[in-house]
């Protein structure tokens, strides 16, 4: 147990009907309170690096990735390491060098023949370098580039689509558009559980949810029964972290030492990871 590949979390997940789940990593405390709570919990996780998060670390991914890396090769548990969403072509070329062993790439912005063009390079060269990749085809809300909700009409994954999407670019897994909408604070969104299965069905690939975070538990249970096999969260993590800072802080407004309200940020992010774990394996 330690630090392994995606594709091999996401296969055992899918050949047992279950799903693996992937948290967002922006700092060390993230991806040590991510780690503990798999621990807690016994389950196997991913850590997940957004383009967004190398961005806020002035566009460096190696000293992230590689901190992360240490904390999940010193894990009980299995442990992989994920690149989230990129768009840069340059980052993408970074993944293998840096320690990940999959990437989502991200051409979702673009029109469709671009999107299967752009997407079929960035496999041919991921699986050159050993890397498995994700895409995404449909619209999952919450993108800070994009006003469009997930429930506005033609914005869900089509499943014929997403059959030749998937034969045309050769992706290993493909996160869908079901009704989930990314940085979500309150957990309401309802998911599309006919249109998942209608995908499982006709899709050759593991299917992804992203936007988890604002998704109840009834409705992550049904979306894995239907046919979800990876769940992305990230803002439940965020919430949890900055509660802990704030809480501390209010108590203790002379405090200095940022180890005095880090450390229970940490907690509460490994509380958070070992409750969603603990749901999804019930």
């Amino acid at each position: 147990m330690s630090l392994v590949p995606t594709g091999d979390l996401v296969a055992q997940a899918a050949t047992e009907r279950r799903c693996v789940t992937a948290f967002n990593v922006i700092t060390l405390e993230h991806a040590e309170g991510i780690v503990a709570g798999a621990e807690a919990a016994g389950r196997p996780v991913i850590l997940q690096i957004s383009e967004n998060a190398v961005r806020y670390h002035g566009g460096r991914l190696a000293p992230l990735a590689l901190a992360a890396a240490s904390v999940a090769r010193s894990a009980t548990v299995d442990v992989s390491l994920h690149l989230d969403h990129v768009t840069d072509v340059d980052l993408l070329h970074q993944a293998a060098d840096a320690g990940f062993s999959s990437v989502m790439f991200d051409a979702g912005a673009l029109p469709y023949a671009e999107n299967v063009a752009a997407t079929a390079s960035a496999a041919r060269w991921a699986h050159g370098a050993g890397l498995w990749l994700e895409a995404e085809l449909g619209y999952v809300g919450g993108k800070p580039d994009s006003p469009a909700s997930a429930h506005a009409a033609g914005v869900r994954t089509d499943p014929a689509e997403a059959a030749d999407y998937v034969t045309r670019t050769g992706v290993d897994a493909l996160a869908v558009a079901v009704g989930s909408s990314h940085a979500m604070t309150e957990r309401s969104a309802t998911l599309d559980h006919a249109l998942i299965e209608r995908l499982r069905e006709t899709v050759p690939v593991p299917l992804v949810l992203h936007g988890s975070s604002g998704v109840p538990d009834g409705e992550l249970r049904a979306a894995v029964s239907a046919g979800i096999v990876k769940i992305n969260i990230g803002t439940a993590l965020n919430i949890s972290l900055t509660r802990a800072v704030r809480d501390t802080l209010e108590s203790m407004p002379a405090l200095t030492d940022p180890r005095k309200y880090l450390g229970p940020a940490r907690d509460a992010v490994a509380a958070t990871v070992h409750d969603v774990l603990t749901m999804l394996a019930s």
